[in-house]
């Protein structure tokens, strides 16, 4: 194996061993590998040694697989790779859950990030709990958290850390409509991805939410990686501006509503201002226009403010 080794990654399979060899790693059990979204580095140590000692690695694809386990000089025979991937998901669990009872380590990797979040692996770790063996999650790379970090989602002038992930909208253009007529009044961040002969349809929806924030990630961690934050209106235009910017897989953040402003208070501050130049009705009718807060309780607010001792 150490000729397979390329000369970047032979230091952290041998880290891997070391870190992670000692470790405890029970037979008839399903292990969860999230696998990099883009750059090959972004693989955790623990991930590497379990890919190394696992009898069999479930895949989405068999090919891309043998790929990133030959990037890091983990050689499998083709019969250690089996195929498991959203239109054979339910009958290949069950292949999967007779290996687990006789006593075989398996990991599962989906194409890119941690699989069952919008990829293949929930059906599985369900059919595997449910005969009564262990699903051991490996955490690491995903888009979703990914791009959070870096999106600053703030409402109210405080950080937001709570969001909702919808994952792919329908790919029909009045339910994704729909969809997104529905998410215009979700006060959370909400967390989209979408590919790319689709990111177009979906940007053209997302502009009907008008001046809601929303961060795009496009080809994150990768060489060509891009973020950045508009208002959802213009971000059509943002796309249209050069054509690498609908090529690649995409993340999107809607950031969550901004709190209404306060137009009581707003309107209180305003009316203490004109009361002292103008008279009251006058006071009154500016302070509404000024404020939004409505004038019949600014009315009143005045006649109580006129009643107020003067220091």
């Amino acid at each position: 194996m150490t000729s397979l080794v390329p000369a970047s990654f032979a230091a952290a399979l041998q880290a891997a061993r070391e870190a992670a060899g000692a470790q405890h790693y029970p037979e008839g059990a399903l292990y969860v590998v999230a696998t990099p979204i883009g750059n090959l580095a972004d693989i955790t140590l623990r991930a590497l040694h379990v890919l190394q000692i696992v009898d069999a690695v479930a895949c989405e694809d068999t090919r891309h697989t043998q790929s990133l386990l030959r990037a890091y000089g983990i050689e499998r025979p083709a019969g250690q790779l089996l195929a498991l991937h959203q239109h054979n998901e339910a009958e290949a669990a069950q292949g999967v859950v007779a290996r687990l009872a006789a006593g075989e380590r398996i990991a599962y990797v989906s194409d890119a990030g941690t699989p069952g979040v919008s990829d293949p692996g929930a059906r599985l770790a369900a059919a595997v709990r449910d005969a009564g063996l262990r699903v051991l999650p490996l955490p690491g790379a995903s888009s979703v958290t990914t791009l959070i970090a870096a999106a600053g989602l703030v409402a109210s002038g405080e950080a937001e850390s709570a969001f909702v992930f919808a994952g792919f909208l329908p790919a029909k253009a009045g339910e994704r409509d729909t969809a997104v007529q529905a998410l215009a009044t979700e006060p959370r961040s909400v967390l989209l991805l979408e590919a790319p002969h689709r990111i177009e349809a979906l940007a053209r929806a997302l502009a009907a939410l008008g001046e809601r924030r929303v961060t795009v990630g496009r080809e994150l961690t990768k060489q060509f990686e891009e973020i950045a934050t508009m208002a959802a209106e213009a971000l059509p235009a943002w796309l249209a501006a050069s054509r690498d910017r609908t090529r690649g897989e995409f993340a999107l953040v809607l950031h969550p509503l901004l709190a209404a402003p306060d137009d009581s208070a707003e309107g209180e501050r305003v009316l203490r201002l004109l009361l002292a130049e103008l008279p009251l009705k006058s006071a009154v009718r500016l302070a509404a226009e000024i404020s939004g807060a409505p004038r019949n309780a600014l009315y009143e607010l005045a006649l109580r403010l006129r009643e107020e001792p003067s220091d």
